[in-house]
């Protein structure tokens, strides 16, 4: 049995060895080649000498994991403040307050769900931000143990697929509950003439199904990687230079980015929008609703935007000029999407107080 493994990994390791000096080859005669989608850049460390002396059949899945050597800067970052003290900080901060929030306001909204069709949006919405607080423990003991990942690919790959899921789940609700607002204060001759609980449930199942499998490239790619410099096995946070099998990711997180928030940002942005200016145009007094609506607004576009913006760009600035250090900043900008899901059990009240004027003004359209 030792004898076949071994075959098997010297095997592996020639045609490694091979691929590897095709794809330097090509670099050197094509120039500056395009880099491939990455969060920080890894360099394959083949210390072949080494492993091969120290390779058992019981420690063939540590072998077989891909160890990457990565710039000083980067070093510095996982073993510097920010990542392993800052981070996780306003992570637990962000849990303390929204878990046991969430719990109360899915406890609520559960209840009203059989008679309120928007209560289902706003139930969906909590739902989403639940979940992605429970991530958040997982990221939590991550980056305090070092930005060591502890529990395994599959699970590396199952919470990545969460947080990010879990984010554009709660933009595309957001955006939802804006365009049901909108249709109530704006369009509510089209709003009254819909079956708007049956419109609730397909808009949220839909809203699941679409995110669901936006995510499902998460899983099909290798997330976890050793780092040589410090001994650490990451999880997400670095992915090897040449894997030319990752580079459908470039366009994947574009297109992930456009869909998931771009787009939404847009038709959430025209709705809040129009509300506003329907309202101001009302001789009735919607002071309180004009300021709700401009409030819920303000913090979806201060949470949602920074993160989203600086992964686009790192993105376009990988590609293009092969540097990485934007990732150090979305890892900051991406604390505020996990605050918004802090934010929201708050939201949710002051969204409830409004809600008569929401009717009165429905009601007011009707009968003129």
């Amino acid at each position: 049995q030792r004898i076949v493994f071994r075959v098997f990994v010297l095997q592996q390791m020639f045609l490694i060895s091979i691929s590897g000096g095709k794809q330097d080859a090509q670099q050197n005669t094509n120039g500056n080649d395009t880099a491939n989608p990455r969060t920080f850049m890894g360099q394959p460390s083949h210390d072949q000498r080494s492993l091969m002396e120290n390779i058992t059949v019981e420690s063939f899945p540590e072998f077989i994991q891909t160890k990457l050597k990565v710039e000083s800067q980067v070093v510095e970052y996982f073993t510097g403040q920010l990542s392993t003290q800052i981070i996780p900080a306003f992570y637990i901060f962000t849990m303390i307050v929204g878990i046991p929030t969430h719990l109360v306001t899915l406890w609520i909204l559960g209840r009203k769900i059989s008679t309120s069709s928007t209560a289902i949006f706003y139930f969906n919405l909590a739902l989403s931000d639940f979940l992605l607080l429970v991530t958040l423990s997982f990221k939590v003991h991550y980056h305090l143990n070092g930005n060591n990942w502890i529990f395994g690919e599959v699970m590396c790959k199952v919470v990545t697929a969460s947080f990010y899921g879990n984010i554009y789940c709660s933009i595309h609700n957001l955006m939802c509950i804006s365009i049901n607002r909108y249709l109530a204060i704006v369009q509510p001759f089209i709003y009254r003439s819909l079956s708007k609980r049956a419109c609730t449930i397909w808009s949220c199942v839909l809203v699941w199904i679409v995110v669901s499998f936006a995510t499902v490239p998460e899983l099909l790619v290798t997330q976890s990687y050793s780092v040589s410099e410090v001994n650490i096995t990451t999880c997400h946070d670095v992915r090897p230079s040449e894997d030319r099998s990752q580079t459908f990711l470039f366009y994947y997180y574009l297109g992930l980015i456009s869909f998931g928030f771009f787009i939404p940002f847009a038709v959430t942005t025209f709705s809040y929008v129009s509300i506003i200016n329907e309202l101001h145009k009302s001789n009735q007094d919607y002071c309180y609703y004009i300021k709700t609506s401009t409030l819920v607004f303000i913090i979806f576009t201060v949470c949602f935007t920074p993160s989203n913006v600086i992964y686009f760009l790192h993105y376009i600035k990988l590609y293009f000029t092969s540097q990485d250090y934007f990732y150090m900043y979305y890892s900051i900008a991406a604390c505020l999407c996990s605050f918004h899901s802090c934010l929201d059990p708050f939201l949710f009240f002051f969204m409830s107080q409004s809600k008569y004027l929401h009717l009165t003004s429905v009601r007011q359209k009707w009968k003129d």
